[in-house]
C-alpha cells in the first residue's frame, strides 16, 4: 500500500512536469526517492531500446561530467550512466559533442537518449527539455568537492520512461551514499590551486623530455600515455635521480626486485624505467581483467602502491561484509574510511586521486594546444 501512494505520486510529480516541462525535477526526486527500479518501467525502457540494447548519452567534456581521449574514459558523471545503463542491462554509448547547446539539441532530435549536462536552467528552459538533478538534490555533496551544482539529466519530456528509471536510480545511489563515494574520489579541490601551479611548471620544464618514452612503452602494454605520465608524476615529479628513504628509485620509482623482474637494469635510466613501470602496470592491470574499465585502472593502481596482496585482502574483507568487491566505490570507501587507522590506505587514496587529477591536467593541456 505504502509503495503503490509512492508511486501515485511519483506519476502525480511527471503529470506536474508535464504540464510545466521547463521546471528543474527536485519535486519528483523527493517523490520517489524511497523507490528501487521497477521491473515494469526496466522493461519498457528496454523495449524501447531494441533492437541495439544501446543506451546513448551526450555530454560535453567537463570535470563534473566526463573525460574521455584516447579510448580512456572516466568521470562523475560517466560513473553514474555506466550504473544507470548496467542497472538495465543496456550497453552504454556515451558521446561527447563542443558544447552544451549541441547536447541539448542532440536529445531534442532523437539522437541520444538523454544528456549529462551542467546547462544553466535557462538554456535547458528555452530548448524545451526536461531536466532532473543528477544528484539527486545532494547539491551541498557536489559544492563540497568543487563539483558543478548544475549538474542534471537532460530528457526531452518527463514523459519518457527513462526519465522516472533513471531518477529513481539517482536517488538509490544517494541513499547508498555512491553519489557521496564518487564525489568524493572526483573531488576537484583535492590539489590546491597553488599546487597546480607548481605541478604546470613541472610538467612544462620535464614531461616533453620523456614523452616519447611514455608514448612508446604505453603503446607497446595498451596503456594510455597520458595515465603512465601521472603515474610517473606522483612517483618522481620525472625526476630520474629520484631515491626514496626505503630505496625505491628512478621516474617511475621501482623497487630492486621489481626492477629486476621487469627487465631493467639500470632504475635511473628513465626510459629503462617507464619500460619497467609500464611493464608492472599492465601485470597489475591484469589481475582485475574481469574487472570494466576505468574501474581496473584504480585497482591497478591501488596495488601498483601497495601490492596486490593488500588489494586482494581488502576484497576479501568487503566480500565478508556482503559488499560487492568488484565494484570501485567499495574499494574505495573502504580505503577512505579506515585511512586514519592505516597510513597506507590513507597513501593509497592520496596516491589514485593524485595520479586521476594529474592525468586530467595533462589530458586538458594536450586538448587546449589541438
Amino acid at each position: 500500500m505504502k509503495q503503490n501512494r509512492q508511486l501515485s505520486r511519483s506519476r502525480l510529480c511527471l503529470k506536474y512536469l508535464n504540464s510545466r516541462p521547463y521546471l528543474k525535477a527536485t519535486i519528483l526526486f523527493a517523490a520517489i526517492a524511497p523507490l528501487s527500479l521497477n521491473v515494469s518501467q526496466g522493461h519498457q525502457v528496454k523495449q524501447d531500446l531494441k533492437p541495439s540494447n544501446t543506451l546513448t548519452v551526450v555530454a560535453v567534456q567537463g570535470p563534473t561530467t566526463v573525460f574521455q581521449q584516447d579510448g580512456f574514459t572516466h568521470g562523475f558523471g560517466y560513473d553514474l550512466a555506466r550504473s544507470y545503463a548496467k542497472s538495465m542491462d543496456l550497453r552504454l554509448d556515451l558521446k561527447t559533442v563542443k558544447d552544451n547547446a549541441t547536447a541539448l539539441r542532440w536529445v531534442k532530435q532523437g539522437k541520444a537518449e538523454f544528456a549529462l549536462s551542467t546547462a544553466s536552467i535557462a538554456a535547458i528552459e528555452n530548448a524545451k527539455l526536461t531536466a532532473v538533478e543528477g544528484s539527486c538534490g545532494a547539491q551541498p555533496i557536489l559544492e563540497k568537492y568543487g563539483l558543478d551544482t548544475n549538474f542534471s539529466w537532460v530528457f526531452k519530456s518527463a514523459e519518457d520512461p527513462l526519465a522516472l528509471t533513471a531518477t529513481g536510480h539517482l536517488c538509490q545511489n544517494k541513499n547508498t551514499g555512491t553519489i557521496q563515494q564518487l564525489a568524493s574520489f572526483y573531488d576537484r579541490n583535492y590539489v590546491k590551486e597553488s599546487d597546480m601551479v607548481k605541478v604546470d611548471k613541472d610538467l612544462q620544464k620535464r614531461l616533453p623530455i620523456y614523452q616519447a618514452s611514455f608514448k612508446q612503452s604505453a603503446k607497446k602494454h595498451d596503456l594510455d600515455w597520458h595515465f603512465l605520465a601521472a603515474i610517473g608524476y606522483q612517483e618522481s615529479y620525472l625526476r630520474p635521480d629520484s631515491v626514496s628513504p626505503t630505496g625505491v628509485r628512478g621516474v617511475m620509482m621501482l623497487t630492486s626486485s621489481t626492477a629486476r623482474a621487469m627487465g631493467v637494469k639500470d632504475r635511473t635510466d628513465a626510459t629503462q624505467s617507464i619500460q619497467g613501470g609500464a611493464k608492472y602496470m599492465q601485470l597489475m592491470l591484469d589481475e582485475y581483467d574481469h574487472i570494466p574499465y576505468p574501474d581496473r585502472n584504480w585497482y591497478a593502481l591501488v596495488a601498483y602502491n601497495m601490492g596486490p596482496g593488500t588489494v586482494r585482502s581488502i576484497r576479501k574483507r568487503l566480500e565478508r561484509q556482503g559488499k560487492n568487491p568488484d565494484q570501485w566505490v567499495n574499494v574505495y570507501n573502504y580505503l577512505e574510511r579506515n585511512q586514519r587507522a592505516n597510513g597506507r590506505y590513507r597513501q593509497a587514496v592520496q596516491y589514485v586521486k593524485r595520479i586521476r587529477v594529474y592525468m586530467e591536467h595533462i589530458k586538458s593541456n594536450e586538448l587546449a594546444q589541438l
